[in-house]
């Protein structure tokens, strides 16, 4: 098995039909999400990484169905929960390519907690948010990205919040991969997420996913309109500052939406610079200690 924390080459490539799962997506019909689970399906595929060597993890949402409808280890866990979770089976199993999924609400509600401190940690895994602006689950809420004075279930006279900026809360958090797609440019969501897969650390990408039932504001079209390839303007994205100046435009329908990789540095990622305590990943480690170590831990309390 490759090592994650060696060198990222590319293998073999595989057949995007062996990550297809059993279960068929429950989604409404043009839900974004099915554009992730194909362009991931599909990254895995084209990166050669076999089944049993990925684990993707979510926590709760329309979004957060993903693990269940693609054929690898999964993990639906709790509300805001996937990144504890993620991080924990990172570093229980290094040579395993970690991927957490959620939505806005799950992800920058009440889990942007452990967004945070994950981003500075810089663990070895990617995160895609499905953001679609709004809570489809429970039928259609203002989420935390829900544009100001959008009128929702739980906000008919408007939103009175301003929203928040998953891209420049990223970057201020010190995340060493910061990207951002549209579920209607697969060609290039696919090329992001291999990217933030190969990436060594931490790699956060936001997905435009438009909900096409809660949500006729940030639409397909909304997206289709307005979005362009930053990259491909000549972005600099080992740039820190041109990275803050392009994220800091709201994407409310005003000017051009950016989207590609907005920043990628490489640093040290948290496995590496825990050497002393993660050289044996937690699955590995036997159970127990002898009676020689035990009384050499005692003797240090003395």
């Amino acid at each position: 098995m490759t090592s994650n924390l060696t060198e990222r080459k590319d293998r073999p490539a595989l057949d995007p039909k062996e990550f297809k799962g059993d279960v068929h997506p429950d989604w409404c019909p043009g839900c974004g999400d099915f554009g992730v689970l194909s362009c991931l399906q599909r990254a895995f595929a084209e990166l050669g990484i076999p089944q049993h060597e990925i684990a993707v993890i979510s926590g709760i949402g329309c979004s957060s169905n993903l693990p269940g409808f693609i054929n690898t280890y999964g993990m639906h866990t709790l509300h805001g929960r996937s990144l504890p979770n993620a991080q924990g089976f990172k570093l229980s199993h290094h040579d395993m390519t970690v991927v957490a999924v959620g939505g806005d609400g799950d992800g920058y509600g009440i889990g942007v907690g452990h967004f945070i401190h994950a981003l500075r940690r810089n663990i070895d895994l990617t995160y895609i948010v499905m953001n679609n602006s709004i809570y489809g689950l429970t039928t259609g809420q203002t989420s935390p990205t829900s544009p100001l004075g959008m009128k929702t279930k739980s906000t008919p006279f408007g939103n009175p919040e301003a929203p928040l900026n998953p891209i420049t809360l990223a970057l201020g958090s010190g995340a060493s991969f910061v990207s951002r797609v549209f579920t209607g440019n697969p060609k290039q969501v696919i090329e992001v997420y291999k990217t933030a897969i190969k990436h060594k650390g931490f790699a956060f990408i936001d997905t435009f996913s438009p909900c096409v039932t809660f949500n006729k504001i940030n639409t397909a079209k909304f997206y289709k309109d307005s979005a362009y390839d930053l990259n491909a303007k000549g972005h600099d994205t080992s740039n820190m500052e041109a990275a803050f100046a392009v994220a800091m435009k709201i994407p409310d329908g005003t000017e051009p939406i950016a989207t590609g990789i907005f920043y990628q540095s490489e640093r040290p990622c948290y496995e590496e610079s825990e050497k002393d305590t993660l050289l044996v990943p937690v699955v590995n480690h036997k159970l127990g200690i002898t009676t020689e170590r035990a009384e050499q831990l005692k003797a240090r309390f003395k």
